[in-house]
Order: structure tokens, then C-alpha cells, then sequence
């Protein structure tokens, strides 16, 4: 398989919630008029705490400067796994799980943070580029490594880290944070971007939050988390089933199966930056079971999303320090 290294230079930044209103022209600009920015990676994630926003240099000169958005100390880099030729965000969705032992674990076993972020095309693993050599290193054995550069993909160098690269010693993973799971039922969709414009206002309103037909549950487990994202061109939705219920009949594309993803959310505390092994903490065993999985990353929690929630909790449970999944 080909890994491809892309060739955007990533921002990782956190918008408070009162801070949404300020940066609204921006995030519409990105969203609806990329062609205007350069921008070519956005993605935009709420939670109940903040927005998270994963953006490259271009799209960042969008957001406003203000005391209500935090940037993450770091440019970062996005891997994809691709299987076979072809263009990153083209292949297929292999889904995370898949590419746990492959990639998750061996960045973990080398203490290299990861930042995921699962779209309905692909997956994409963000690094540190500080951290892009022993990233190559690590994983030079198991890949053909490329980098695209200018839209064409082109053998990656080595960069020249071959001293003091000693094998880890594989140690057991235990899941080391909580994990809980919200009742709302989850839908990982796309949309053909020429129908953007005709719900542009529907997803201006999701975005800010307002739910004018009543649809969030007011059951307290029930949390708010959207996720929009558009990469080269290509766009990926996450929602719960009520959000997805608001849009036009035709518009989001389904499976035939028409499924649903419970979301398992990671983390008592904000996680930071700086942990190692947090994603392949809850990877590996999901892998082990054969259970797909989603997993986006966000500035202060990570969120899975499953298909099988009675069999991936179980599953989760079973190597968690917390017991039970609350």
C-alpha cells in the first residue's frame, strides 16, 4: 500500500462558542467560496465545548485574530493511506480500524502524536512536521511512501533519520481516559458539492447552532457534534439522525443499508496535544474484533464512531482502566 504525505500545511485551532459569531464570514468564505480563498483542507467540527477547525495556511488567513480562538503550537502535516494508485481522497474509505496496526500503532510505539480525522472518503492521520522524518522511518518498511507535490504524487526522500532509532519494546495498550457514550445515533454522509448552494442556508444554520424545528432531544445524553469537512474538493458530513433530518429528500448520499454509527466520546479531562497512543488505544482492540470504526480527533476530546455499539463497548471495556462505558 502507499502512504502519500500531503502537501498542505495544517492549522489545528479551537473557537469558543461565543466566539462563532466573529467567525462567521470566514468559516462561510471556506465552506461555500473555496475558490476564493485557495483554501484546499477545511474542516469544521462542533462539539459541545468549542468548534474545532483543521485548516491549511490559505484557509487560516480567513479567521479573524481574537482572544476566542486557539491555535494549537504546532504545523501539522495529513497522511492517507491509499490502496493501490490513484488520488488520496478518491480511494476508498478503509476507516481507521484498518489502519491500526499498520500505521496507529507503530506512531504510538515510537511516541509520535497523532490527530485523526475520518471523513466519508478516507482517513486522514495529521503529524507534526517536526515529526515527519521518524514518521517516514517508522513506517518506510510496511509502505511505499509518497509526497504530493503540486497535485502530482512523487517518491518521498528519506530524510536522513537513521541514528538512535532502537525498536520499541511492544507493551499492552489499556485505555487510560473514560469513555461515554451519547444516545443520539450518528450518519457519515456526503453530498455532490453543486448542490452545496441550494442548502448553504440550512448548514449556515446548523453551524451556528440554531434548530428551529425542535429537533434536539432534550434527553442529557444527547450532545450536539457536526462535522463538515472539504478536502480538495471533496465534501464529508457527520451528524445525528435529527440533523440529517432536516435536509431536502435526495441531497445526502446513503448507503444502501442506510446505517447508523454510535459514538463512543474519549476523555474526562481535555486531552491535549502532546499524549501519544490515545487513538491507538481504542483502534487496536476494535481492529482485533474486526469492528469498523470512524475517529475524529477535536482540539479537547476524540470521538469514535461505531457501527456495532453493544460489541465495540464490550470490546472497549475489556482493556479500559474506567470499567464500564458510561
Amino acid at each position: 500500500m502507499e502512504l502519500h504525505i500531503l502537501e498542505h500545511s495544517l492549522k489545528v485551532a479551537s473557537i469558543e462558542k461565543e466566539g462563532i459569531q466573529i467567525c462567521t464570514h470566514g468559516l462561510m468564505k471556506l465552506a461555500f467560496l473555496a475558490s476564493k480563498t485557495r483554501c484546499k483542507f477545511f474542516s469544521l467540527t462542533e462539539t459541545p465545548e468549542d468548534y474545532t477547525i483543521i485548516v491549511d495556511e490559505e484557509g487560516f488567513k480567513e479567521l479573524p485574530q481574537s482572544d476566542l480562538i486557539s491555535v494549537a503550537d504546532a504545523t501539522w502535516l495529513a497522511l492517507n493511506v491509499v490502496s493501490g494508485g490513484g488520488n488520496a481522497s478518491s480511494s476508498q474509505p478503509i476507516g481507521v480500524t484498518k489502519i491500526a496496526k499498520s500505521v496507529i500503532a507503530p506512531l504510538a510505539d515510537h511516541n509520535i502524536s497523532v490527530f485523526m480525522l475520518s471523513t466519508y472518503q478516507t482517513d486522514f492521520i495529521l503529524v507534526r512536521e517536526r515529526d515527519l522524518p521518524m514518521v517516514m522511518h517508522t513506517l518506510s518498511s510496511e509502505f511505499t511512501l509518497l509526497r504530493v507535490v503540486n497535485g502530482e504524487t512523487v517518491a518521498a526522500h528519506d530524510l536522513g533519520v537513521t541514528n538512535g532509532f532502537v525498536k520499541p519494546k511492544l507493551v499492552p495498550r489499556p485505555i487510560i481516559h473514560p469513555l461515554s457514550s451519547p444516545s443520539n445515533m450518528f450518519c457519515v454522509t456526503s453530498l455532490d458539492p453543486d448542490t452545496l448552494p441550494s442548502v448553504a442556508t440550512l448548514l449556515m444554520d446548523v453551524i451556528a447552532g440554531s434548530d428551529p424545528l425542535g429537533t434536539s432531544s432534550e434527553d442529557s445524553s444527547h450532545i450536539r457534534f457536526f462535522s463538515f469537512s472539504l478536502i480538495e474538493g471533496y465534501i464529508s458530513l457527520v451528524m445525528d439522525e435529527q440533523t440529517a433530518q432536516r435536509f431536502p429528500n435526495n441531497v445526502l448520499f446513503t448507503s444502501a443499508s442506510g446505517e447508523l454509527w454510535k459514538m463512543v466520546r474519549i476523555g474526562g479531562q481535555p486531552l491535549g496535544f502532546d499524549e501519544c497512543g490515545i487513538v491507538a488505544q481504542i483502534s487496536e482492540p476494535l481492529a482485533t474484533a474486526d469492528i469498523p470504526a470512524y475517529y475524529i480527533s477535536t482540539f479537547k476530546f476524540d470521538h469514535a464512531l461505531v457501527r456495532e455499539r453493544l460489541t465495540a463497548v464490550g470490546c472497549l471495556e475489556k482493556t479500559s482502566k474506567h470499567g464500564s462505558v458510561v
